[in-house]
């Protein structure tokens, strides 16, 4: 019997996640953090500053695995509070329909939505925070823009593997693109 004992259920070790991402593919739930007015209007839309592996900065949404035996509810907050920090307070919908379901593949030319390191569906869902948002674990900054700012060109062009077109559909399914 190994004196390791597995004490996080859901997490597997580095070796045992390469194994699996080179066959089959990984869930994955992305949230657009936005602010929203007394109505419910979106006001400002939150885009992550991160450090990316091959040493680029890049603008982003919060994204991270959803873990075996975890419902989707509990892997947003569980990933919005490791980018957000603990005291963003989101607002989970009580019916967790995404707002858009996303491919991520290692050939950018099957889907536009590029992961070189595996095939991901990634459930996409615009999360309204309510408290203090500060970046944590891999997040430098945190940038809150109207959706307008948030759709520039200039903004755009800050964000890779897609997270461009993601942000554009999230902002449609929420009704703030002209």
């Amino acid at each position: 019997m190994s004196d390791q004992t597995e004490t996080q259920q859901g997490w597997l070790s580095d070796e045992d996640i390469e194994t699996v991402r080179s066959r089959m593919p990984i869930v994955y739930v992305e949230a657009v953090p936005v602010r929203v007015d007394d109505h419910g209007v979106i006001t400002h839309v939150g885009l992550l500053l991160r450090a990316m592996p091959d040493g680029t900065i890049s603008r982003s949404v919060v994204s991270g695995r959803v873990l075996f035996r975890e419902r989707l509810r509990d892997a947003l907050i569980r990933n919005i509070e490791k980018d957000l920090g603990s005291l963003a307070l989101p607002r989970i919908p009580v019916a967790p329909t995404p707002a858009a379901v996303i491919e991520y593949f290692p050939d950018s030319k099957v889907s536009g939505f590029t992961d070189p390191r595996q095939h991901a569906v990634s459930l996409v869902y615009v999360v309204p925070v309510e408290g203090i948002c500060e970046p944590s674990q891999i997040t430098l900054d945190i940038a809150w823009l109207t959706a307008e700012e948030a759709n520039s060109p200039e903004v755009r062009a800050e964000m890779t593997s897609g997270q461009d077109r993601l942000l554009r559909l999230a902002l449609a399914h929420a009704g703030c693109l002209p």
